[in-house]
């Protein structure tokens, strides 16, 4: 029997006396879109940074195709193949779409020095492939006109294609992504999930953490809802939407 694709066990974090993760455990499939919901400050957020390795529980452990996660530096956690975004995108401003997304690539060619000066051409070819692998990446974000545009020049709808971009640069197969679809217009909410199914498509795992219940209708194969942190229910998004008690915690009751 092959051990859960990905899996929490008894998590426990606390910072001070606030615990807002409470012996919580769930199991992630491979293959499927999972909406992680839950009234603002039920600990969503703390169990991508537990993932993820931004923190270390206090007790629990995550296990991902039967390798424990834990101890491991966020960068190790990348490359076993789980990439995470963040709320507040993390994008250089400063730099071009492409080059935000050729900076998640891995093994970047021209990273040593001592390399590029004794193998210039070397260097400079294997520098225009990662620039084609770049643009196919923005190409199947949707973001091939803007390759060359700043990123503050981007509308906040395309950096969130972005954010998508750079995790897809990293090659991970499982995707943790932060609200992808808050503060979008109507058509650029869409577009993102029409990109999440795609990317489901193409193999992809995604576990989205998500307060719009519209968007988790439609995206969503499983639902892992989430109370004071403690796992309270999980299951499709007809049961979990239409559940009255789940219901009254999470919006009063008027879902």
């Amino acid at each position: 029997m092959n051990p859960p694709y990905l899996q929490a066990e008894g998590l426990e974090v606390a910072f001070g006396g606030l615990r807002a993760l409470q012996d919580c455990s769930f199991t992630i499939e491979q293959g499927r879109i999972t909406c992680l919901v839950g009234p603002n400050g039920a600990g969503k957020t703390t169990i991508f940074n537990a993932i993820t390795g931004f923190l270390k529980p206090q007790e629990g452990s995550v296990s991902f195709k039967g390798r424990s996660l834990d101890g491991l530096k966020p960068q190790d956690i990348v490359a076993a193949g789980i990439a995470r975004s963040f709320q507040n995108l993390r994008l250089f401003q400063d730099l071009t779409a492409l080059d935000n997304v050729l900076v998640a690539l891995p093994n970047m060619a021209g990273e040593e020095p001592i390399g590029a000066i004794f193998r210039p051409l070397h260097a400079s070819r294997a520098l225009k492939r990662r620039r084609e692998e770049g643009r196919e990446i923005l190409a199947h974000v949707g973001l091939t006109d803007r390759a060359n545009e700043f990123v503050r020049n981007l509308s906040y709808g395309e950096q969130k294609l972005l954010t998508i971009a750079r995790l897809l640069a990293t090659g991970a197969e499982l995707l943790l992504l932060d609200e992808p679809a808050s503060g979008l217009s109507a058509g650029a909410l869409e577009a993102v999930m029409a990109l999440l199914r795609r990317l489901q498509s193409d193999g992809k795992t995604l576990l989205v953490v998500e307060h719009n219940t519209r968007v988790v209708q439609k995206i969503a194969d499983d639902v892992l809802f989430l109370h004071q942190g403690h796992l309270m229910a999980q299951g499709t998004p007809e049961r979990i939407i239409s559940d009255p008690a789940l219901a009254e915690i999470y919006f009063g009751g008027a879902i």
